[in-house]
């Protein structure tokens, strides 16, 4: 696309420009001869100044029209960085033929800390005379910068490398010469494909990329059915994010999916910083919030199983040594002994999440033993499951609205109205688009919503995304094999949401913040518990101590008496048990 004073030229002609938008440009090479010859023909043509914006990878960000005295150059309030140039470079027309650059020119190298301001004098016919550049030097009084100035030199023997490392070296001395600044947070912009800057995945991502500690500048979507496979968001959005890059101060680019290796790559290579995919953003925020031994094996598996297949090298030349003639070496790759580390690794891993997988299997075994019955919290990631753990339970875990405020599972034993006790156990939150990586990771955790008699789904009624929110809640809790188990539906945040009512009977209205709804969702707990484990009350004779250690060994003891007639015992039992135990009593 051509921005700036497009009004009165042809489509036809405009088509013509945007072709300059691909003309290849070699990381050594100041200004391509062909750029130039295009940028002077069409100045001849239209009598306008033509600018072009050259990152330092030699990507063409964009092509602006001006009119015969100036272009217009952007507004950048923000740089990439206070001790280092924008990593953009400046080329531009002066129709007439005189290249000397203007005192206009010379404020905008120095307001936008461009790596370069050059000028090209064109002739009337539209041919290219001489190129004049001015660079940045080191800093002098109030915050301006000498300047170098380098030329005029003839179109066609314009010194290419020199003025490249002229570049290099102007980075250096203001490098050298200004502290670099205390940046406490990272700069991030967020891109997606989807209809607009406000699509619930891309505010998602937004919150994530808060939650992980940076600070996200911009929101920016790509509207295309399906995504490019070499750079996922297509070139021009990706030259598009390069020219903010250069311009805002941006230290990280977050893509709202799952990339590959190579798409890391090439993104990289054209926006000039760090890119981080979906999967790897949730990584680096569990690899924070986990405190448990158990968590953190969890997390640096999910790590390692994601690093493994984007390992990269330099192609052919790092693959295996020894597989013929001209291929014999001295031993493995770099590339191939990362690989092989971090298989080791993930064996290592997975051999201590099954010793933790067994403890965790002993413990719920007893649990099933002593016949207490478990509540599984489950629900969309920062719905407030560990709000109301700690409102039922006075537990106090840690509760921030953050998503994955909670990552190692929490158990915590109430008591209901019957008297009847229960353990609540707190689990990760879900999200859309869960890692694979992190499902097989956090299998043994997850699995306590497998196991547990009761899901206790929490949801923010208060969040305008709830409902799509329910339907990955339910196809995750499928997906565990969790599908068919009970459940009951706390909707929480109510008080922020009052026009929402209880749209089906395993709903409880709730706001953890109030209190309200907790008598009503104890109650609905009780209720439902109670149609799987029953109170059964026996007198038990005291030769028949059978029975009693029966009770104690399948079912949950509330209450033990001794009386005249016997132990009168009441317990919480299922249906099998109390069958059982009458049954014994029979004989």
């Amino acid at each position: 696309m051509i921005n700036g004073n497009t009004q009165g030229i042809r489509q036809a002609l405009l088509a013509q420009m945007e072709a300059m938008q691909e003309i290849e440009c070699d990381r050594d090479v100041f200004l391509p001869e062909a750029l130039m010859q295009e940028m002077a023909r069409f100045t001849g043509l239209l009598n306008r100044e033509i600018s072009v914006y050259l990152s330092r990878s030699g990507s063409v960000l964009d092509v602006t029209i001006g009119d015969a005295d100036t272009v217009g150059l952007p507004e950048v309030h923000r740089r990439r960085s206070l001790a280092r140039l924008s990593g953009v470079r400046c080329i531009h027309t002066h129709p007439g033929g005189d290249s000397t650059l203007s005192d206009v020119d010379l404020q905008s190298l120095q307001r936008l800390k461009l790596d370069a301001m050059a000028a090209i004098g064109v002739t009337a016919e539209g041919r290219a005379r001489a190129l004049s550049v001015a660079f940045l030097d080191e800093p002098g009084r109030e915050g301006q910068y000498k300047l170098l100035l380098a030329g005029p030199f003839p179109a066609n023997r314009v010194p290419q490398a020199g003025l490249m490392q002229q570049i290099e070296e102007a980075d250096a001395r203001i490098s050298a010469a200004l502290p670099p600044p205390q940046r406490t947070v990272e700069r991030a912009i967020v891109v997606g494909l989807c209809e607009s800057e406000d699509a619930p995945s891309l505010l998602e991502l937004a919150r994530l990329a808060d939650t992980a500690g940076a600070q996200v500048v911009y929101r920016l979507f790509q509207n295309r059915s399906r995504a490019e496979s070499a750079t996922y968001i297509g070139s021009g959005k990706a030259q598009e994010i390069s020219l903010l890059v250069g311009s805002a101060d941006i230290d990280l680019v977050i893509v709202d999916d799952e990339l590959t290796g190579a798409q890391v790559r090439n993104l990289e290579e054209i926006v000039g910083c760090r890119v981080v995919d979906r999967t790897a953003l949730i990584l680096d925020i569990f690899a924070q919030r986990a405190t448990t031994r158990e968590g953190k094996l969890q997390v640096e598996l999910a790590q390692m199983q994601y690093q493994l297949p984007r390992l990269t090298g330099l192609g052919v030349a790092l693959s295996r040594l020894g597989g013929g003639i001209g291929t014999r070496g001295p031993g493995e790759t770099k590339l191939e002994v990362d690989r092989r580390r971090i298989r080791r690794r993930i064996t290592d891993i997975s051999r201590e999440l099954k010793e933790v997988k067994r403890q965790r299997n002993q413990r719920r075994e007893r649990r099933e033993r002593n016949e207490v019955p478990v509540v599984a919290l489950v629900g969309y990631t920062n719905a407030g499951k560990s709000s109301l753990l700690n409102l039922l339970s006075g537990a106090n875990v840690l509760a921030e609205d953050k998503l994955f405020a909670t990552l190692d599972p929490v158990t915590r034993r109430i008591r209901l109205p019957s008297g009847m006790d229960c353990l609540l156990v707190d689990t990760v939150g879900f999200i859309s688009k869960l890692p694979h990586d992190l499902v097989d990771a956090f299998q043994s955790t997850l699995e306590e919503a497998l196991h547990a008699d009761l899901l206790l789904i929490v949801q923010d009624v208060a969040d305008p995304n709830f409902a799509d929110q329910a339907v990955v809640v339910d196809q995750v809790l499928t997906s565990l094999g969790a599908g068919g188990k009970p459940v009951l539906r706390a909707y929480n945040k109510h008080d922020l949401a009052p026009e929402v009512s209880a749209d089906r009977e395993d709903v409880v209205l709730l706001s953890t913040r109030t209190g309200e709804g907790v008598p009503e969702l104890l109650a609905a707990i009780q209720s439902r518990l109670q149609h799987l484990h029953r109170r059964l009350e026996l007198t038990v004779p005291y030769d028949r101590g059978d029975v009693v250690s029966f009770l104690h060994k399948y079912g949950s003891v509330l209450e033990e008496e001794y009386g005249e007639a016997g132990c009168r015992i009441c317990a919480l039992v299922d249906p099998v048990t109390e069958e059982r135990a009458r049954k014994m009593l029979e004989r």
